[in-house]
């Protein structure tokens, strides 16, 4: 166990986390719904600090980043536990196991270990993904400081449910993130996650105004958030909050854990979203999970010429010039050096 962060004391040797927006209040011997944050005696503990349950070499298109320095290596890393409890969860054994008390396993890792880990690896980044980066706070602000003092970027992989004192925090050692926007009503996320909408939208915002290259990511559901109106505005929110240079990764759902009865999406469900964040105003709108689609490549909003050519998580070639279309010169959004 390692002294966690973010927390205060109350009565009773209760103690509140203030790590997300659950805002745990946990008894002495209990944990948090996220399933490792643990109060012994009245303070909190976190108990993934020194355990990483998955560890690999990525590229970033993987996160997924399609505008955050493309075709490069990222050092991936998460641990067991999550604050949300999706039925649809396809990393459940990661994420909700400590949720059902079951035991918190890893391997031993330190601060240090992974950044060396990335160095050696040339790896330009290091994304903290898998399961919930925020669940995982303390190991993941360290290992941010000792990354930028090396030269490396830092990448989050996040349900957004993070509390403000969370954000703020890792505000200056944070670079870029792919955030889910899992559906836009909050029956969706009360029903289905164990959370709720409305910190999720102002986190999108906050991430913006710090100034992490942000990305958003929605996992499409045969008939739970795939209604064309709920699309359109879900569209017109990012395009309208966050920007229209933000990039939409629109995922095929397949069944998985507790949502075993659904179908994988639908193509035509996949087009027409598209359509609705194309109609929106946003310049880039990705499909992913459907091997050789014709909506991974980047085009240029100005010109429509192919910028950045993909297959899968591969990047094939690119057309920029310092950031800008070599065809017509409109600059490309995005961390491109």
């Amino acid at each position: 166990m390692h002294p966690a962060r973010l927390w205060k004391k109350r009565d009773n040797l209760q103690v509140q986390c203030r790590l997300c927006a659950h805002f745990c209040r946990i008894d002495p011997g209990g944990r948090g719904k996220c399933g490792v944050r643990q109060n012994v005696d009245g303070e909190l503990y976190t108990l993934v600090y020194d355990r990483a349950a998955a560890v690999n070499v990525d590229p970033v298109e993987k996160k997924p980043l399609y505008h955050f320095l493309p075709g490069t290596l990222t050092f991936s890393l998460g641990t067991m536990g999550c604050n949300l409890s999706c039925s649809f969860c396809q990393n459940y054994s990661l994420s909700q196991t400590p949720k059902a008390g079951g035991a918190v396993s890893g391997h031993h890792v330190t601060p240090q270990v992974l950044v060396d880990a990335a160095l050696r690896n040339n790896c330009q980044s290091i994304s903290y993904t898998y399961s919930e980066p925020t669940i995982f706070y303390e190991l993941m602000y360290d290992t941010a400081v000792l990354a930028k003092e090396q030269g490396l970027k830092n990448i989050i992989v996040s349900n957004g449910f993070q509390s403000p004192e969370c954000l703020q925090s890792l505000g200056p050692y944070i670079d870029a993130a792919n955030i889910d926007l899992k559906a836009f009503t909050p029956q969706f996320y009360e029903e289905l996650c164990g959370a709720k909408l409305e910190p999720v939208k102002k986190n999108l915002k906050t991430i913006r105004e710090l100034g992490w290259w942000l990305e958003v990511t929605t996992l499409l559901i045969p008939g739970k958030n795939d209604d064309e109106d709920e699309v359109r505005e879900m569209a017109k929110f990012i395009s309208n909050e966050l920007g229209v240079e933000t990039p939409w990764h629109l995922s095929r759902f397949h069944p998985d854990y507790n949502m075993r009865d659904r179908e994988f999406t639908p193509q035509t469900s996949l087009v027409h979203a598209w359509e609705a964040g194309k109609e929106a105003g946003l310049h880039f709108v990705y499909v992913g999970n459907v091997p050789g689609n014709e909506h991974a490549h980047t085009l240029c909003p100005n010109c429509q010429a192919r910028v950045i050519d993909r297959s899968g998580f591969q990047v094939n070639g690119t057309d920029l010039t310092e950031g800008k279309c070599t065809a017509c010169g409109a600059p490309i959004a995005g961390v491109f050096s």
